[in-house]
């Protein structure tokens, strides 16, 4: 198991943290150990004055499975769903654009990381899925900047069905902002740090914080009890015979 599932890289001079998801022993699962290193990642990154940007990505083949679900039979899943919350709203809050890079599946719980970004690259590989109802669970916490980008149908769909859609369809969806050919994703992910470091700080800030309010309004009036509703679900008798039944297959 790593001990420091999130890494955190800056190239001199160039205005762009890089924040890389690395516990391949879960495929980035949403434990504890990479939830706290995320926030305090994130949060350092925030705080950095000489940033443009943030750039969240992986250096495994899956960005992120969702939540840990052997974690969540031993650990405090209210708890965990608050440091979900609080990743989220972190990324939003920080005060420069998170950028992240998408190269490959993204399930669950990942969906709300890639959500409360600013920016998304995608490579026309990659696949999504929201398989909550399918443990018996609701999209609680991620729901909230998930609502906040895609058309009411299109959410009804996504959560209700927990069916695997492409990338393609996540453009449309308003999920992702650009989709790129796997061998074109440096490229692209680059062409979006150019733009972004032409931009002055103080331009980048001061526009950001136009573009969030409603979406942080919403965290804190709601984030709590969508990590109630999520950790009371996730204890459930119904939902911990499912987990236990995936982590079998």
């Amino acid at each position: 198991m790593s001990e420091q599932p999130v890494l955190v890289t800056r190239h001199e001079d160039d205005g762009v943290a890089v924040i890389t998801l690395d516990s391949p022993h879960n495929r980035n699962a949403l434990s504890t150990a990479l939830l706290t290193q995320l926030r305090d990642a994130v949060n350092e990154a925030a705080a950095d004055e000489s940033l443009v940007a943030i750039l969240l990505t992986s250096s495994q083949p899956v960005f992120c499975a969702g939540a840990d679900l052997k974690e969540a039979a031993r650990v405090d899943m209210i708890e965990q769903a608050r440091r979900i919350i609080a990743v989220q709203r972190a990324i939003v809050v920080a005060p420069v654009p998170v950028v992240v890079r998408l190269d490959g599946p993204v399930r669950a719980g990942g969906l709300g990381l890639v959500a409360s970004a600013d920016l998304v690259v995608c490579s026309e590989a990659v696949t999504f899925a929201m398989t909550e109802v399918r443990l018996g669970l609701a999209a609680a916490t991620i729901s909230i900047p998930l609502r906040a980008r895609l058309a009411p149908r299109v959410a009804a769909d996504w959560f209700l069905t927990g069916r695997t859609f492409d990338a393609h369809e996540a453009l449309a969806g308003g999920l992702v902002t650009r989709v790129a050919a796997p061998g074109a994703m440096d490229q692209v992910v680059a062409e979006v740090l150019t733009d972004l470091r032409k931009g002055h700080r103080q331009g980048l800030t001061s526009t950001k914080a136009l573009l969030t309010p409603d979406l942080l309004a919403d965290f804190d009036a709601r984030g709590e009890e969508m990590a109630r509703l999520s950790g009371l679900l996730f204890h459930s008798a119904v939902a911990q015979e499912l987990m236990a039944a995936a982590l079998r297959r």
